[in-house]
């Protein structure tokens, strides 16, 4: 940071502090920006202390990143940051400036800062009239580092390894006792119902025309089949028109012949062309 004693912005208040911060959040507002914050954010990124400075470019924000913190105090130290209100308020919405106190001496602060005297990066003497508060990276530190303690203590044995807490499959239920006696209630219900509707299915009887073909019929023996349609009810009455009989043959006319030595008795009735 003393390094960078001297250091003057370009034209058009371009500086490298600002390219770098553009860079940094992607935005190119920042190249040609006010810069005393950016080259905070810049020093700290440098030493490795961003996390307990913080990276703004917007003074009244950094200021309240510090009050969230638990790190914001009224009374100066070496390495402090010292936000400034020039008209002399004291709410954080008013900062317009912030700088770093290198050492105090008595109600004056010894500051290093950026973007003074419009352009330049110098060291300043201040009153502290015009301070609205300073912001403690070390207590910024401290307290991200008691919060590690308290989250390491949070689980302070490591529970062994066990098989139960592997993640569980709906098939491991299979296994338990109330499945095997579900299984088994369910199998009897089952087997109960297939023997009740084998015993129904054995005195059925299918709505078929009476001399409609069977396969059970066909299939059986022929004495078996005379037995059954003696023994058999009438047949039910369905909706198939019963066939209707064919006509009975007529009997065939048989020829009686005459007995030997028998003759029919000749007529007496005359030819008309024999003589009288």
């Amino acid at each position: 940071m003393r390094q960078e004693l001297g250091y003057k912005e370009k034209n058009g208040q371009f500086t490298k502090f600002g390219q770098w911060y553009a860079d940094r959040v992607q935005d190119t507002q920042y190249r040609n920006g006010p810069w005393c914050d950016m080259f905070i954010a810049w020093a700290a990124d440098k030493a490795d202390l961003s996390p307990y400075v913080g990276e703004f470019a917007w003074t009244p924000s950094h200021a309240a990143w510090f009050m969230k913190q638990g790190a914001w105090t009224q009374k100066p130290e070496p390495g402090a940051l010292v936000f400034f209100d020039w008209k002399g308020g004291k709410s954080y919405k008013g900062i317009d400036h912030v700088g770093i106190v290198e050492r105090v001496s008595g109600k004056k602060i010894h500051t290093i800062e950026a973007n003074v005297d419009r352009i330049w990066l110098k060291r300043k003497t201040r009153e502290t009239d015009k301070v609205v508060g300073y912001g403690i990276p070390r207590l910024v530190k401290a307290s991200a580092d008691k919060l590690g303690e308290i989250r390491s203590t949070e689980q302070p044995f490591v529970p062994m390894p066990r098989v139960e807490n592997r993640q569980g499959s709906p098939l491991d239920f299979l296994g338990t006792p109330p499945a095997l006696l579900t299984a088994m209630v369910l199998m009897t219900v089952v087997l109960s119902l297939r023997i009740t509707g084998r015993r129904r299915g054995t005195h059925r009887r299918l709505a078929l025309p009476w001399n409609a073909p069977s396969t059970e019929r066909e299939a059986a023996p022929a004495p078996e089949r005379v037995v059954i349609r003696a023994k058999a009810s009438p047949p039910e009455k369905t909706s198939h028109p019963r066939p209707v009989p064919a006509p009975a043959a007529r009997p065939e006319r048989t020829r009686v012949t005459a007995a030997a030595g028998t003759r029919p008795p000749a007529s007496t009735r005359r030819k008309p062309y024999e003589p009288g």
